[in-house]
């Protein structure tokens, strides 16, 4: 009997520029969104659908834009499912600058989105990266990154706060994590608020339950260098408090010099077979486009550990054992 020959993937998954990719899963289909220009459609915020986190199809942009002038730049859009509903969080600002979090909706997770005319962080003058989480008890939290000029480490941080509703926070966030050391420095002597600051960042939150304590994947540093990378913290409540193990080096994700570049920016998924996946962006060593990555997120007593980034063949989702 000729054996069965196991299907494999290679990183990248999509070929084309998708940086901070989400994926949801819903209705036996896997949705990724990503930061991007505006697409052939004249929507923004590209969206991929796959039935096994590696053959994706592009369906073209979720959200209609806010003004069809394409000033604004989206970051970092992340789905969330309630009710007979999809909620698209994500920030808008004109590159670096301004950016507030807002939240649009669709009744299917490929969209149009249409931004429902909410800014959520009005009182931040930076705020990015929101990712929505669901307790085992129906409440719902909201992680993002803003700015705090305070401290040892100034720059950009995590904080959550409680979702009354998919479309209203609480308005008391808590801090999740702030910087704690230097492979977090976006950079130096940055000018910033009327100031010049050793900028540091941790930004693309994202949080998952797993043997009953809370994780928090992180990324810190700068997005466009090599000392970007994915690390995590550790929590028993989605509040916190928060402790982060490794706080010396990216404990998850780091690059590969001369082939893998700055992976980070993660969201996980389950896949096909029920194993949990990591999926971050990673430039290629010309670093002509950060591109969709998965790989396997094992869970181990030290903590959640990933063989990757790969770059080499590796078994296909449903095809691990």
């Amino acid at each position: 009997m000729t054996p069965t020959r196991r299907r494999s993937y290679t990183n990248p998954v999509y070929g084309g520029y998708f940086a901070d990719p989400f994926v949801l899963e819903y209705g036996g289909m896997y949705y990724a969104y990503g930061t991007g220009g505006v697409q052939p459609d004249g929507r923004v915020v590209e969206v991929l659908q796959s039935p096994n986190l590696v053959d994706w199809t592009s369906l073209g942009g979720a959200l209609e834009p806010l003004t069809l002038d394409h000033k604004l730049d989206y970051w970092a859009p992340e789905v969330a499912h309630s009710g007979d509903r999809f909620y698209m969080y994500y920030s808008a600002g004109v590159g670096d600058k301004g950016h507030a979090l807002r939240v649009a909706s669709a009744p299917q997770p490929q969209g149009p989105f249409w931004d429902m005319g909410l800014v959520l962080t009005p009182d931040e003058p930076f705020a990015i990266d929101p990712s929505p989480f669901r307790d085992d008890d129906g409440q719902w939290y909201l992680f993002y990154a803003k700015d705090f000029l305070d401290g040892e480490r100034v720059g950009t941080a995590l904080v959550v706060d409680r979702l009354r509703s998919m479309t209203r926070l609480e308005g008391s966030p808590r801090t999740v994590l702030r910087a704690s050391a230097d492979w977090q420095i976006y950079q130096r002597q940055r000018p910033m608020y009327g100031g010049v600051h050793d900028w540091h960042t941790l930004e693309g939150p994202f949080v998952v339950k797993r043997g009953g304590r809370y994780y928090c994947f992180f990324s810190g540093g700068n997005w466009q260098e090599a000392s970007y990378g994915v690390s995590y913290a550790v929590a028993d409540h989605p509040l916190g408090p928060w402790l982060e193990p490794h706080p010396g080096a990216p404990a998850v994700l780091k690059t590969l010099p001369g082939t893998v570049i700055g992976p980070g920016h993660n969201s996980v998924v389950r896949g096909p077979g029920g194993q949990d996946y990591l999926v971050y962006h990673a430039w290629d060593p010309a670093k002509t486009a950060r591109r969709m990555c998965i790989d396997r997120l094992l869970w181990t007593p030290e903590g959640p550990h990933t063989d990757g980034p790969s770059f080499t063949p590796q078994p296909a989702p449903g095809e691990e054992r």
